[in-house]
């Protein structure tokens, strides 16, 4: 399954090892990737920001006539927290709940700044997923990041990633940005690897939603995997094709 995949990586990591690829080309990439990155995974959650007027904002400064400040600002907010999972992922930061929990906080900063940073205090419902109840959040978080440094650690990068995104959103830990703040973290760990970012299209939104259901229902990652190994793909094959590789 992941022969193309790795295949891929590969070709991209020996144009890195050999400094084939020229930095301008490697920031051009990086713009695309915060900028697009940004738009679908806002634009999921309902921001209504289109694709030019996301790089508007994050790339000019200016505002959109018509747009309201929680978009602008949820913008904001995402790209400052790529920035900050680009610094975690060039340290090699191991993943933890101190590290997710500044995620989170810098996506809801400007937007929910109580709630920050901080997991839920109160029972919530998400279609028909129930998550845990609060005070099962911090014992099922802890044990989700136990079995990603542990038994998942012995899967393939897709795959640990697979698991850690869907357990997260199972669990639901915080009560808005949930779905942003697991989508920035499956970046950054398989940024880590030396993968480019995914990038989640908003028009997959439905497609994505039932590959979590999956997930609830039967605990089996394997709808939300095969989706992240296309994604994963696209954008590796983006980068080759950019940096002629």
């Amino acid at each position: 399954m992941f022969n193309k995949i790795d295949s891929l990586k590969e070709r991209l990591q020996t144009l890195r090892e050999k400094g084939r690829i020229h930095p301008d080309t490697e920031n051009s990439i990086r713009d695309k990737f915060i900028v697009d990155w940004t738009y679908h995974s806002n634009a999921i959650e309902g921001n209504s920001l289109s694709l030019m007027e996301t790089r508007v904002v994050l790339e000019s400064g200016m505002t959109v006539g018509g747009k309201s400040l929680k978009d602008h600002l949820e913008a904001i907010d995402h790209k400052e927290a790529i920035l900050y999972l680009e610094q975690l992922a060039q340290a090699e930061e191991k993943l933890s709940e101190t590290n997710m929990k500044q995620i989170h906080a810098i996506v809801l900063q400007r937007i929910r700044p109580t709630d920050a940073g901080r997991y839920r205090s109160v029972p919530v419902t998400v279609g028909d997923h129930l998550p845990p109840q609060p005070w099962e959040v911090p014992i099922q978080m802890e044990q989700m990041i136990h079995k990603y440094h542990g038994e998942w650690n012995k899967l393939h990068p897709l795959e640990q990633a697979a698991y850690l995104h869907c357990d997260f959103v199972r669990i639901h830990p915080f009560i808005d940005g949930n779905g942003r703040t697991a989508r920035l973290i499956t970046n950054l760990e398989l940024m880590k690897d030396g993968y480019p970012p995914i990038i989640l299209p908003v028009e997959q939104r439905v497609s994505y939603y039932e590959a979590l259901q999956n997930y609830d229902d039967t605990s089996d990652p394997s709808n939300f995997l095969t989706l992240l190994t296309t994604l994963a793909e696209k954008s590796l094959s983006f980068y080759l094709s950019v940096c002629g590789g």
